[in-house]
């Protein structure tokens, strides 16, 4: 059986242009057009690692949706494109895992890109996050400018794709044209003091662990007898063997014991150091913690999970879509139901929207995580009801004791 790798099952067998043909992309602001991943690997800090999965976890959960907005109305469009978006949108992610692994790429490298594989047609057949380790951008030395992102890759592989084929995903957009700043210098020194106070806790405990002194002999010993006896006597009170912890000496020797008193971050300076790397994902304990209230969960849902919800959908929408399509009011929407974390008082209060047309039957059962019913996609609306200035319900009715239809 013939061996084929995740990089040729991706990409394909893809005629590739020949580097020479391309030259670095001149930026406006000067800087060299290369994006490099950070090699101290931010993700292997447990404080980082939970601060970008408590995001993921809950960007991933944004469902894709395809909308056309005609005439004042908002029509949804069950289309092959959000199909696959909403189930698998390649052959080795389910809709979740891909979702997850793009928005933890943008949160540790603050540049996620996707590429977007496309049938003969022009219609797309399949999304992959791509997972480099450095990125570059080229133009053309002739023909029609264009931008050419040059991909490569841990294994040494690279890849030339044209910028217009990939979705680009970028946080903390600043001093780069086009890519997001790096994160070396601004969380680096958290890190590493992060690493030293994990490795002072640990020769803490190893230190504690030993019975530290001096044998101070009364009299003078050669060096091969000072040794010998000093050796002889950790041998008999100083290992494992010793399981009383009592050591006996004769008036040859005194024992002086070495007070050693390691120094440790203490638990309130610890806070302070994990808070920094909190606040710089936008999180806080509580929800790394998922501990948090129902406001709690709605401020990070509105400061962290909304602006990649809009992030994702504008940048989903002018890949999939010419303008022209756009023009018909195409576009992709990513929607997220906070009620899920809402108590159940509030999701009961959300009952009253449910009579009066705001809410179907199956939009409010899906808040309390209910299977839907049949006919519950309908929009329910009390008669004594109407617009203002018309008639009840708008049929001309007169309210019956505030009775229901659908």
């Amino acid at each position: 059986m013939e061996k084929r790798s995740l990089y040729q099952i991706i990409f394909g067998q893809k005629q590739q242009t020949q580097k020479n043909t391309f030259t670095q992309l001149k930026m406006l602001q000067g800087y060299q057009p290369t994006f490099s991943t950070w090699s101290g690997s931010a993700y292997d800090s447990d404080v980082v690692r939970a601060c970008v999965d408590a995001i993921a976890r809950h960007a991933a959960k944004l469902r894709p949706k395809h909308i056309r907005r005609m005439n004042g109305e908002i029509q949804a469009v069950n289309s092959t494109t959000v199909r696959l978006l909403q189930t698998s949108p390649n052959p080795y992610m389910s809709a979740y895992d891909f979702f997850y692994k793009l928005v933890s790429l943008l949160m540790v490298k603050n540049n996620a890109f996707v590429y977007v594989d496309y049938d003969p047609m022009g219609n797309p057949k399949a999304f992959y996050p791509i997972d480099y380790s450095q990125v570059e951008f080229l133009e053309p030395r002739t023909g029609k400018p264009e931008i050419i992102a040059k991909f490569q890759f841990n294994s040494g592989q690279t890849y030339v794709l044209p910028y217009t084929e990939l979705i680009h995903l970028r946080r903390f957009y600043f001093d780069n044209d086009l890519f997001g700043s790096s994160n070396d210098k601004a969380i680096t020194p958290t890190l590493e003091l992060i690493q030293t106070s994990n490795e002072g806790i640990i020769n803490a405990v190893k230190q504690s662990a030993f019975l530290r002194g001096l044998l101070k002999y009364t009299n003078i010993l050669k060096a091969e007898d000072m040794k010998a006896a000093k050796d002889k006597f950790v041998e008999d009170y100083l290992t494992v063997t010793n399981q009383g912890g009592i050591a006996a000496i004769d008036n040859k020797a005194d024992y002086v014991e070495l007070k050693n008193e390691p120094k440790m971050v203490d638990a309130k300076q610890m806070e302070l150091i994990d808070s920094k790397v909190y606040r710089f994902f936008g999180v806080n304990e509580k929800i790394v913690k998922s501990n948090f209230s129902e406001e709690e969960f709605g401020s990070f849902y509105e400061s962290v999970i909304e602006p990649l919800a809009i992030q994702m959908s504008l940048a989903f929408t002018n890949q999939l879509f010419s303008n022209r399509e756009q023009g018909f009011g195409n576009e992709i929407i990513f929607e997220g139901n906070r009620l899920q974390y809402a108590s159940n008082q509030t999701k009961l209060q959300f009952l009253a929207m449910v009579d009066r047309g705001a809410m179907t039957p199956n939009e409010w059962r899906e808040i309390f995580n209910w299977a839907p019913v049949e006919g519950g996609d309908q929009p329910v609306r009390r008669l004594d009801t109407a617009t203002i200035g018309g008639e009840p319900n708008g049929q001309g009715t007169t309210p019956n004791n505030g009775d229901q239809v659908t």
